[in-house]
């Protein structure tokens, strides 16, 4: 169990806002998103004059460039970065350079926050002293239709992403392995180095874990919230998960263990499932193996998205089997590709 902290004792009243924040938002064709990114940064309680945003694009080929530049006038602070590599740790680290802030926050162009994000998370960095703070990640519906609101909630149930406490809610504050996005002291760079460019995904996960080994402390405060749109259709959504299990596997290739051993559940489940099958044919006993492993998962699928559909309305019970099995499964089998594709690299050295 994460170790719980008191933070909501009398506060003695230091000026947190004295500190120069760097705000990075990596971006690439998100015209569908960039406006409710900026205007929640723009409604910020935060210090305007004490606030630098950084916009890192990718290349963008739709109209998101645009649109940040229309932002020019109503947030004085923005600036626009050129990521020629297109990738999310490559735009982190351009953005860390370029600052000169003392504290460096990370938003996904896909989010929103909360006015008192920013305050509240450099609060709580100064104020406790510790490394990172994030809080809680609120999914939303990327869309009006039944699938995609049944995606935003398989993507905030235990049974579609685990104990990942910035997913699915926390009471009190608590020491973590990771949070989404992150606000860090500057000088946390200097000491561990920056973000692995070698990990197309998970680099921040990959990240928080190598501070937590050099003693960094990682603070979730639950009265800190952000705003994530989630995939609108099944089709993205696997898209998405595919590759977030293929890196959280693949990933090992650049760094030693940047993952925790939860993400390797879908990969276990999957494999557990289409081993068995293939065994089968080889060794009949392994079919009830199969029969085992599925009917305990169709099981599981059933009671939970019955579960959600009392609560959200019934007309969300198979969407919601769909999006769990969908979740689980292109995540398990992104997992596998990524094993095989490290596997073949490794043999061809070999040969």
């Amino acid at each position: 169990m994460k170790k719980m902290i008191n933070i909501y004792k009398k506060d003695n009243k230091i000026d947190h806002n004295k500190f120069n924040v760097s705000l990075i938002i990596p971006c690439r064709n998100e015209e569908r998103y960039i406006d409710r990114c900026l205007n929640s940064v723009i409604e910020q309680d935060y210090p305007m004059d004490n606030l630098e945003v950084l916009v890192i694009d990718g290349m963008s080929k739709d109209k998101t460039l645009q649109i940040v530049e229309n932002y020019k006038e109503k947030l004085l602070s923005i600036k626009i970065l050129k990521n020629p590599k297109k990738t999310t740790p490559y735009a982190f680290n351009l953005g860390i350079n370029y600052s000169k802030a003392d504290i460096i926050m990370i938003m996904s162009a896909h989010s929103t926050l909360e006015k008192d994000y920013i305050s509240k998370c450099v609060k709580y960095l100064d104020k406790y002293s510790v490394d990172n703070v994030g809080g809680i990640w609120i999914t939303l519906s990327g869309d009006n239709t039944i699938i995609a609101q049944s995606i935003a909630l398989t993507l905030s149930h235990p049974f579609g992403v685990g104990n990942t406490y910035f997913r699915i809610g926390s009471e009190e504050p608590k020491y973590v392995d990771t949070v989404p996005f992150g606000c860090y002291r500057k000088e946390v760079f200097k000491k561990i180095g920056l973000f692995n460019e070698g990990l197309i995904r998970n680099q921040d996960l990959e990240f928080n874990l190598r501070l937590k080994k050099a003693e960094g402390k990682i603070l979730l405060v639950p009265d800190i919230v952000s705003y994530y749109y989630a995939r609108s259709t099944l089709r993205a959504l696997a898209k998405n998960n595919f590759s977030n299990g293929f890196w959280v596997i693949y990933s090992t290739k650049f760094a030693k263990m940047p993952f925790s051993v939860r993400h390797l559940i879908p990969f276990f489940f999957v494999l557990s499932i289409c081993g068995s099958l293939i065994l089968s044919f080889i060794y009949k006993p392994f079919i009830y193996l199969f029969y085992l492993v599925s009917i305990a998962y169709l099981t599981s699928n059933i009671f939970f998205s019955l579960g959600l559909s009392c609560k959200e309305g019934f007309k969300y019970f198979v969407p919601m089997m769909a999006s769990f099995t969908t979740l689980h499964f292109s995540y398990g089998f992104g997992s596998m590709r990524g094993l095989i594709k490290l596997l073949w690299e490794r043999i061809r050295r070999v040969i």
